[in-house]
């Protein structure tokens, strides 16, 4: 590690410490808030993924430190993951001043499926193949924003359409007469058409993505997708 790294690993962990103190003692969690943050920003600083001259990285450093909080703490969980694990292959391409860590293994809950946690991206696979990488770059950094804009609410709001969302693939699945396997249904209620993964399916171009059932669920794409801007930039 260089010494400018150092140097950056240290300020961010000072500047989220603070930060960090500040947000949970709003909620009487000062010192579990300025761990949280604290770590976060040593973990980040040293490795240089905050962009620190633009807007963006300056606000994904503050929400991740304050209103973000609940999901940065996931994601040092997942860090931890990756570090156990040994082999997690940390993409230094797409984290760098990204505002994100990418790990092609790391905490990989379903195979083949990406997962973030905070500001962590974990599962990506060979972010040398196109598709791998624009998974990253288009689906799952919006997952990381969603966390930060979200703030607690994200995990409380997933979960709930997840769990909700099960129950009622269950019922769908009972009234259609089975004509659809059973898993297949409670995946694409629960998990396909929750509004977090339906906005960022669309943002990747990917909607309706293969795993939907065709007859379920929103039909058009909830946003217009970051390759058609791309395209189109004015």
């Amino acid at each position: 590690m260089t010494d400018d790294r150092r140097v950056e690993a240290a300020a961010a962990a000072i500047a989220g410490a603070a930060l960090g103190t500040v947000a949970g003692s709003l909620v009487g969690l000062a010192v579990p808030g300025a761990i949280v943050a604290g770590l976060n920003g040593a973990v980040s600083g040293r490795r240089g993924i905050y962009e620190w001259r633009t807007r963006n990285g300056l606000t994904a450093f503050t929400l991740d430190s304050t209103w973000a909080l609940a999901t940065t703490a996931a994601a040092l969980a997942s860090h931890a993951i990756g570090t156990i694990r040994g082999d997690s292959g940390y993409s230094r391409e797409l984290s760098e001043g990204k505002n994100r860590h990418v790990y092609e293994r790391g905490f990989e809950p379903r195979k083949g499926f990406a997962v973030t946690l905070g500001n962590v991206i974990s599962g990506a696979g060979d972010v040398s193949k196109v598709r791998r990488a624009k998974l990253v770059t288009d689906h799952e950094d919006v997952h990381a924003w969603q966390a930060r804009g979200f703030g607690p609410l994200y995990p409380v709001l997933y979960a709930g359409w997840m769990a909700g969302g099960a129950a009622m693939g269950t019922i769908v699945w009972a009234i259609r007469k089975r004509d659809e396997p059973f898993g297949k249904v409670v995946e694409s209620c629960a998990y396909y058409l929750n509004p977090f993964e339906w906005w960022a399916y669309s943002r990747d171009d990917n909607w309706p993505p293969p795993g939907l059932i065709g007859k379920l669920g929103w039909k058009k794409p909830a946003v217009s997708s970051f390759a058609s801007f791309r395209q189109n930039p004015c």
